[in-house]
């Protein structure tokens, strides 16, 4: 009867995870896209209408879980919405949806220990499966936001790069900007979007040091901060923009082969506890695994005269 529940609530969870990464996965790509209209170009709006309706309503359901938890106070009711933006995700709603997962993993975590019994044996198990559901949503968006700023470190360079040849070009700073963003969307879409919504905000009434600001606490990435930094006092000071920009593009290139300098330092380092815990034994045993054979065959029956 354990192995029946176990697999039922197995199933449900796996049926709950596997219903929100299709509800929250990215729609088809270009290609999809035309294919689809060629096969059947009456149909082509379904899916997609349809995918939408399910986000919705799984945005919706966590959305209604996520007002069980109580609201964050202080700091760290600012924190949360800043980190959600950092990870890419600037919906109005996000934070609940988040919130609304960890409810939902607690109670998965809480339902699997219950009806395996496991809590029987071991008292605190209900206490670690509320506290895996709640920290498990933090790691992982934790690591998301990790990512995404080693993605855009990855591609300021290349932005730098097209941002010096368009103003050099005769464009203008705010033309320069949509036109690397428009270059950027297939290589770095993220960097790509986020210089979208410097354009978009300017073209709304935001200055353009604000909208740069507004990119400096979104992706809260130290390049992109000395960047908006260097833009803010160029237009101040009204120096060139070019000269400026080429400048910043070597001195970044500098920085970005002083971390690879850097990871390569530390190489030797962190290879030291896999050498001594790992290799190093199984070195022994092959090395002195035959000779301390020999030595115990022949010292036995010496012993036992």
């Amino acid at each position: 009867m354990i192995f029946v529940v176990t697999g039922i609530t197995f199933l449900a969870a796996l049926l709950i995870v596997m219903a929100l990464a299709y509800g929250f996965s990215a729609a088809e790509g270009a290609t999809g896209g035309r294919l689809t209209q060629l096969w059947n170009p009456v149909a082509l709006g379904r899916p997609t209408r349809l995918r939408d309706r399910q986000k919705e309503r799984a945005g919706q359901l966590l959305s209604d879980l996520g007002k069980f938890l109580p609201d964050a106070k202080g700091k760290q009711a600012s924190r949360l919405p800043r980190m959600m933006i950092q990870a890419g995700f600037r919906r109005p709603e996000s934070v609940l949806v988040f919130r609304g997962v960890k409810v939902l993993l607690i109670l998965v975590a809480m339902g699997a220990v219950y009806f395996t019994g496991y809590y029987r044996e071991n008292r605190l198990a209900l206490l670690f499966a509320v506290a895996a559901g709640f920290v498990l949503p933090d790691l992982w968006l934790s690591r998301r936001i990790r990512l995404r700023k080693h993605r855009l470190r990855l591609s300021l360079a290349d932005a730098l790069d097209l941002l010096v040849i368009c103003v050099e070009a005769g464009l203008g700073l705010d033309q320069a900007i949509l036109r690397v963003a428009q270059e950027l969307k297939v290589v770095h879409p993220e960097l790509s979007e986020e210089l979208r919504l410097v354009n978009l905000e300017m073209r709304v009434g935001k200055t353009r040091l604000d909208a740069l600001r507004s990119l400096s606490s979104r992706t809260g990435v130290d390049d992109i901060k000395s960047l908006v930094a260097m833009l803010v006092q160029t237009d101040r000071f009204g120096t060139s923009v070019a000269q400026s920009l080429r400048v910043h593009s070597d001195t970044l290139r500098i920085k970005r082969r002083q971390r690879a300098e850097e990871a390569a330092a530390k190489t030797p380092v962190k290879m030291v506890p896999v050498l001594v815990f790992f290799i190093f034994p199984a070195l022994l045993v092959v090395i002195l695994g035959p000779a301390i054979i020999t030595l115990v065959r022949q010292l036995i029956p010496m012993l036992n005269r």
